[in-house]
């Protein structure tokens, strides 16, 4: 199992069809190439919503992101995790953050074949180390 630092980025959408679209047109005009996107409305704003990605590597790609409204989250530490799909591994992991005392802010995991990655969504920079440190000792 491999486990890593990343960085997530997001930006304020309009929540009308072509909003999202718009978003991802312009990193995709910049050639970043997206692992994880999610986007959903803000219920407790009228009309918008909001869209987190991840990776943006790079100045140009940096440049890019932030003329598109983009900009690196301040506020959400994520853990990427990829290993071998198994029954139960998610189970595992999210049992051995809560047993070290570790709050989830949000998690989000896809299987495709034999593969599955997970961003890990914490509070502060330092859960997020600890995190990790423990990710990669399972």
């Amino acid at each position: 199992m491999k486990a890593e630092r990343v960085d997530t980025w997001a930006a304020d959408l309009v929540d009308q069809p072509g909003g999202l679209a718009a978003k991802l047109e312009a990193l995709s005009a910049a050639k970043v190439d997206l692992e994880f996107a999610i986007a959903r409305r803000r219920p407790e704003r009228a009309g918008e919503g909001v869209v987190f990605v991840t990776p943006i590597r790079g100045a140009a790609q940096c440049r890019a992101a932030r003329k598109a409204g983009f900009e690196k989250t301040r506020t959400l530490y994520t853990v990427r995790v990829e290993g071998a799909n198994k029954a139960g591994t998610g189970a595992k992991l999210v049992g051995a953050l809560s047993d070290a005392g570790l709050n989830l802010r949000g998690l989000s995991a896809a299987a495709i074949g034999r593969k599955f990655v997970t961003h890990i969504a914490l509070d502060s920079s330092a859960d997020a180390t600890k995190a990790l440190r423990l990710l990669k000792t399972l």
